[in-house]
């Protein structure tokens, strides 16, 4: 496993600044991600992609004219040479992960084979391809992920009286559980040790602050799972999905979200110290 020790040592530091960092995702792409080693970067890869699925839809929903997030992996031009490979059948040269082909072939009749939105048919094939990433923290990452939005999902459907199945990602028993159990749990208290927490934050009637409980989440989970991560590139993918989380919460309702940004700064300003036994 390689250590990034040079990388770890030298973080920016982050501080707030009329609600701006001074260094964001797409430093972290510029700046760091050509250092990985070349598995490291296809781990890190999978972080991106999520900006490449709003492209890729903002691409088929609206044209060649659609809005461009340049955080992605891909470019416009690798976006249009997929869509004209898929539309032509050829196989030559795909460069973008396969389900990305696949969603694009199936993307026409979507609407007539499935209930679920166009974007939900991209992320459970996001999650299926990040499942087999050969990284078990990364493994344990996604599924936390899926998990957390499953369960939310469940409980709405539960809520509001229709069922959840149609609208849940994947297909082990943890996602049969929730679609199908009639338990206030689930049947999955004792195999996932956040689903109270998870319930908890839907009760909230703020979407605000439910939304920066589940940051919250997200972030104690990364903490946990990367504890004793000095120097690899679990810890740097930590800190890359941290620095989204602020950055999302800069233009997120200025007041609220700011306090957040200043509470989230502190901490990652902390997590970011060098341990003492490595100090010279």
């Amino acid at each position: 496993m390689k250590n990034y020790y040079a990388l770890v040592a030298g973080m920016p530091d982050l501080s707030p600044d009329d609600a701006k960092l001074n260094f964001t995702v797409a430093d972290f792409k510029e700046d760091y991600y050509p250092r990985l080693s070349g598995k490291d970067q296809r781990l890190v890869a999978l972080f991106f992609l999520q900006y490449d699925h709003r492209n890729l839809l903002a691409r088929l929903a609206e044209g060649e004219g659609a809005a461009f997030d340049d955080r992605g992996m891909f470019g416009r031009d690798d976006l249009a040479e997929a869509l004209e490979k898929v539309k032509t059948g050829d196989e030559q040269g795909r460069g973008l992960p396969p389900y990305f082909y696949e969603f694009i072939a199936s993307y026409p009749t979507l609407k007539e084979v499935t209930e679920q939105l166009p974007e939900d048919v991209l992320s459970a094939a996001y999650y299926r391809y990040a499942g087999a990433a050969g990284n078990a923290f990364m493994r344990d990452w996604f599924a936390f992920n899926r998990n957390v939005n499953n369960i939310l999902v469940a409980l709405t459907a539960r809520k509001y009286g229709f069922s959840a199945a149609p609208y849940l990602i994947g297909d082990d028993e943890m996602t049969a559980a929730l679609a199908t159990s009639g338990a206030r749990d689930f049947g999955l208290g004792t195999e996932l040790d956040y689903l109270d927490e998870v319930a908890r934050i839907h009760e909230l009637a703020d979407p605000v602050e439910k939304e920066r409980k589940l940051d919250l989440l997200r972030w104690d989970w990364l903490d946990e799972h990367t504890f004793f991560c000095y120097f690899s590139v679990e810890r740097l993918y930590a800190f890359l999905v941290k620095l989204d989380i602020i950055e999302r919460w800069t233009h997120i309702d200025k007041e609220r979200g700011g306090r957040l940004f200043r509470s989230l700064v502190e901490r990652l300003k902390d997590e970011v110290e060098i341990p003492q036994e490595f100090r010279k």
